[in-house]
């Protein structure tokens, strides 16, 4: 009895990258992307808007001025938002909003608050927002929209130049 040995070739087509991989690399593009997007929502929150030195705005900072220190002042003039220290950490607010970093300097929460007056110069929604802040902390973090919370770095990255070095501070002032 003779036995055939007949030979077959399979063909196997060869993925150069398993398709495991492409989920990973995925689901790692968008464990970027999302938060990225979220930094860049915060961000916006301390966005000023663009004004001219008129009259009233000049009244509006000179007043607020009035509110705060010396320190709070200059970093005002410098960056458009006024550092004030609170009992859940360093409050930088703006005129749309503020940015809470946390005690020791690892967390930043950005909150979207608006004064309901269109026509208040920048110094004068700064104030409102500052007077509320100071009258009740716990609410106004309750009562306002959260934007984002993460790393001050991914929101560093994000933020104006100006608005930069007011976060700079506020991490040096919520480490102390």
């Amino acid at each position: 009895m003779t036995i055939g040995l007949t030979s077959t070739t399979t063909e196997q087509t060869l993925d150069p990258i398993p398709r495991g991989v492409w989920a990973d690399v995925i689901a790692l593009a968008k464990a970027w992307w999302i938060p990225t997007l979220y930094a860049q929502r915060g961000a916006n929150v301390v966005r000023s808007k663009a004004r001219r030195e008129t009259g009233p705005e000049r009244i509006a900072v000179g007043l607020l001025g009035d509110l705060v220190g010396h320190r709070a002042r200059e970093l005002h003039r410098r960056t458009a938002l006024v550092l004030e220290r609170g009992e859940l950490g360093v409050w930088l607010v703006g005129e749309a909003g503020a940015l809470l970093v946390r005690p020791g300097g690892r967390r930043v929460n950005c909150y979207c608050v608006r004064v309901p007056e269109p026509g208040l110069p920048s110094g004068d929604c700064i104030a409102h927002l500052l007077l509320a802040l100071r009258a009740d902390e716990a609410g106004f973090a309750t009562v306002a929209n959260l934007a984002f919370s993460g790393a001050p770095w991914r929101l560093r990255r994000r933020l104006p130049q100006r608005a930069r070095q007011a976060l700079a501070v506020g991490v040096a002032k919520a480490r102390e």
